[in-house]
């Protein structure tokens, strides 16, 4: 007999609908999955009375949102009222909200019940899940190593079936990383897609709010939800067809596909894919040729964007509002990052922000001839926890370039990508292949990730999943 949380999250949410399953077994039967598993890391915080009360009431409303009775946790940034939210960091360890953020509010108003919050890293700056305030998030298919980050607990949720998906965040990989790291599906969208985490509420443009799922059509019924959740006040409709679930299982047409394994840092750092990440790539794109797609050399040769996207990482540190006895309390990278950030000139804020805006129409063009590009998801496999010492600040930033450097350049261009395991290495650990797609083209990456999970075949379950 097949568990609930064996289910895909698409039929999870047509049982709740039908009433085949009540949104109070659902939440009991994830919630001793999380307690059953605890020690991968995944959850910041735990919320069983408020999740039952919360499942009562949506059971007997006779509303039925999109995300009808399905069990969701909030990432450590999202405050919810009432619930701690640390934001992964000891300088928030003790704050409650009293009011909940417009994410958190509008999954209420689609009908989900919340579990607790997933691990994030520091204030969600960094691209692994270590933070001071708890346990690593550790991945499913080998617990010493790291889940990635910064939305590490989500993706281990999801994984090892503590969620049946999960809203995270992604400003330079945050989704992606994660995801790939621990082999499951991460979506970020295309700037403006959304009405809640849009991109357009900060002055880089960079996060975005997206999925993490472990199959393609789940991540786009999510899309779904979430592109649905408030009217578009704050943010420019992107273009591009809904809704996504049905490109996600709709036949496609033929499309062209450029492929490369060039990234950004190229020319500042010393990059070197894995030969497990350059085969995936080499995989994924035999399979689409198989399928009677196109394939082709993307000829991608950007420069100078190692400078930009340091300026804009340490200016996002800066908006982060922190005293000078915050900064001693916070982990070390994070202090660093802070203080980097508020010592820069308007001038040099201003001409990275220039310069991602010129990188981005660049970017834009030479993409241009193809419907998507694939491109690896990780340049290296997934590496042990505490492999990012946090302490010399340039070197964790270099590290993680080197473990992910496909990852941060489409958010400064703004494009919608997704990250998909197509291949096993000798471990039998999932490897992902990322396909980045034109501004609004998040139907047509669903869909070729699709028929790429599709002619991989189903994967086994991690095995402390």
């Amino acid at each position: 007999m097949t568990e609930l949380h064996e289910l895909t999250a698409v039929d999870l949410a047509g049982a709740l609908r039908r009433g085949d399953i009540t949104p109070a077994a659902a939440a009991a039967h994830y919630l001793a999955r999380i307690e059953h598993h605890a020690a991968l890391g995944a959850f910041a915080e735990v919320t069983p009375h408020a999740a039952f009360e919360r499942a009562d009431a949506v059971g007997r409303s006779p509303d039925r949102g999109p995300l009808y009775g399905v069990p969701l946790a909030d990432k450590d940034l999202v405050a919810r009222a009432g619930v701690p939210t640390r934001y992964g960091s000891l300088a928030r360890r003790e704050y409650v909200p009293a009011a909940s953020d417009p994410l958190a509010a509008a999954l209420d108003d689609a009908g989900a019940v919340n579990l607790g919050k997933t691990a994030t890293s520091e204030f969600g700056l960094t691209g692994y899940t270590e933070p001071r305030t708890g346990h690593p998030a550790r991945d499913p298919w080998n617990p010493e190593n790291g889940a990635g980050g910064s939305s590490g607990g989500a993706a281990v949720a999801v994984a090892a079936a503590l969620l049946p998906f999960a809203v995270a965040s992604d400003g330079g990989g945050s989704i992606r990383i994660p995801a790939a790291t621990v082999g499951v599906v991460g979506l970020k969208p295309s700037r403006g897609r959304l009405p809640i985490g849009s991109g357009f509420d900060s002055p880089d443009g960079l996060a975005v709010t997206g999925p993490i799922a472990r199959t393609v059509a789940d991540a786009a019924f999510l899309l779904d939800a979430l592109v649905g959740l408030a009217p578009f006040r704050y943010a420019t409709r992107a273009p591009g067809d809904g809704p996504f679930l049905a490109a996600a299982t709709a036949p496609s047409p033929q499309r062209r596909i450029g492929v490369t394994t060039t990234s950004p840092w190229d020319d500042s750092e010393d990059i070197r894919v894995d030969p497990d990440a350059a085969a995936a790539v080499d995989a994924a794109s035999a399979a689409l040729t198989a399928l009677g797609h196109g394939t082709d050399d993307a000829r991608w040769r950007p420069r100078g964007y190692a400078e930009l996207f340091r300026v804009l990482w340490r200016a996002s540190a800066a908006r982060i509002p922190l005293s000078d006895a915050d900064l001693d309390v916070v982990e070390p990278l994070t202090a660093w990052l802070v203080r980097q950030g508020r010592g820069l000139a308007a001038s040099d804020l201003l001409g990275a922000l220039s310069a991602a805006r010129v990188f981005e129409r660049e970017t834009i063009e030479a993409f241009s001839p193809f419907d998507a590009v694939l491109t690896p998801a990780l340049a290296l496999p997934p590496q042990r926890v505490g492999w990012y010492d946090g302490l010399d600040p340039e070197r964790t930033f270099a590290r993680q370039v080197e473990y992910a450097p496909f990852s941060s350049f489409v958010n400064v261009a703004g494009l919608p990508a997704v990250t998909v395991p197509f291949t096993r290495d000798a471990s039998g650990h999932p490897v992902s292949v990322q396909l980045i797609g034109r501004p609004g083209g998040e139907a047509t990456i669903l869909s070729l990730a699709a028929q790429l999970e599709s002619f991989r075949g189903p994967l086994p379950s991690p095995p402390n999943g």
